[in-house]
């Protein structure tokens, strides 16, 4: 925790219109379930008139079980805003801001030679160097979809939704993303959505750009919009959103930039700040603390 203290009674998002929520670490438990308490606080959401959407750097694909868990009716963004789709039968697309072939290609051979393993998002596939690399089994376990392993990406940077930099060995990583930026400032949005993710977009997709996409599609202005989140993706929507809670098991950095705390995804902290901070419950279970 950063040593903030809990809010008077009373002290909570009153005036909620929309909730954008992330979802590995925030949404759903760290094996990827979605619980009871999380579902029941969406309905209690939507029974209060108070719409609710996802803002993620998963692809499409690999939202659509939690979309259909929580029977999802508003547009959300995938690749941390580079597309934002419309749920319903098939998902629509509505935007979409794919990375510049060129810069996708680029960035390919610049994190291979870092030593580390690329992947490749489009807005339909998934495409890595090795099936058995490291992290992929567990990537498959969230998005619920196979990737195709290929050994050249040259014919899928068109349409690059999300290249990203994958390696447990931090020092590698913290290397990688110093060159990534040095050399494609201005040309990308880099950010780590978990430390052994450096998650590559368009500069103009990420989740604050987002959240201002969002807000237009649902007519919701910002002060009226609460987000929650867990990782240096989501600060930049906290920036942008009225109110912002951050997730307990979220690093010290995001908690700061977080209006309310509440506790971690396995500890129902989604279900928590929905019940405290949104609906004012004021003898909700939720632990979390206010600014």
């Amino acid at each position: 925790m950063t040593g903030k203290t809990s809010p008077p009674p009373g002290r909570c998002a009153a005036d909620t219109r929309l909730v954008v929520c992330d979802v590995d670490g925030t949404l759903i438990r760290h094996d990827k379930v979605l619980t009871p308490r999380s579902i029941e606080a969406v309905r209690e959401l939507r029974a209060a008139n108070i719409r609710f959407t996802l803002a993620s750097s998963r692809p499409p694909k690999g939202l659509l079980a939690v979309i259909n868990q929580l029977q999802l009716e508003e547009p959300f963004a995938a690749f941390n805003g580079a597309v934002i789709m419309k749920p319903g039968p098939e998902l629509t697309p509505i935007f979409s801001k794919f990375l510049d072939p060129d810069v996708a290609s680029r960035l390919i051979r610049v994190i291979t030679s870092c030593g580390i393993d690329p992947w490749l998002y489009t807005d339909t596939g998934w495409f890595v160097p090795d099936r058995h690399g490291w992290h992929v089994d567990h990537e498959v376990k969230a998005v619920n979809f196979e990737p195709f392993a290929i050994k050249n990406f040259d014919a899928y940077v068109a349409r690059a939704g999300k290249v990203v930099a994958v390696s447990p060995d931090q020092e590698k990583m913290g290397i990688c993303e110093a060159k990534v930026r040095a050399e494609f400032d201005g040309k990308i949005s880099a950010t780590r959505s978990q430390t052994y993710y450096l998650d590559i977009t368009h500069p103009d997709a990420n989740k604050g750009d987002a959240l201002i996409k969002l807000s237009h599609l649902t007519n919701v202005r910002v002060p009226h919009i609460v987000t929650i989140g867990d990782a240096e993706t989501d600060v930049l929507m906290f920036k942008q959103s009225g109110v912002s809670i951050a997730m307990g098991n979220a690093d010290a950095e995001v908690q700061s930039a977080a209006t309310f705390i509440t506790t971690s995804n396995e500890e129902e902290g989604f279900a928590n700040a929905v019940e405290r901070f949104i609906l004012c419950k004021t003898s909700a279970r939720a632990g979390g603390t206010g600014s």
